[in-house]
C-alpha cells in the first residue's frame, strides 16, 4: 500500500466513526402524543429550526456522508490503479510444454 492509500484509509475510518456518532446523537423525528393532542406547528422551534443543535447535527451528518463517499471512491480508484499496475501485460503468463 502506498502512503496515499494509508492516509485515505485512515480518513475513511475517521469519517465512518464520525457518521456513526453523529447519527446516534441525533434525536428521532417522532413527535409522540403531541401531534394527536394538537401541538402547534407555529412555535419558536419551528421558526428557528435551522439554528438549533438538531439541525446542525443533521447538516454535519450530511457533510460527513458526502466526504466519506468521495474518499471511499478515491480510495477504491487508487487501490484499483495500483492493482492494475501489477498485472501482466498479456493474458498468457506461462507456457505449457507437452512431453510425449
Amino acid at each position: 500500500m502506498t502512503t496515499l492509500n494509508i492516509v485515505l484509509s485512515i480518513l475513511d475510518i475517521v469519517f465512518a466513526i464520525a457518521i456513526i456518532v453523529l447519527f446516534l446523537v441525533q434525536e428521532g423525528n417522532d413527535k409522540g402524543m403531541g401531534v394527536v393532542a394538537g401541538g402547534s406547528s407555529d412555535s419558536f422551534y419551528s421558526k428557528a429550526k435551522g439554528r438549533t443543535l438538531e439541525e446542525q447535527l443533521k447538516k454535519w451528518t450530511v457533510v460527513c456522508c458526502i466526504i466519506f463517499a468521495i474518499i471511499s471512491v478515491v480510495l477504491y480508484l487508487s487501490i484499483a490503479k495500483a492493482w492494475g499496475a501489477n498485472q501482466p501485460a498479456t493474458a498468457e503468463t506461462t507456457t505449457i510444454t507437452e512431453t510425449t
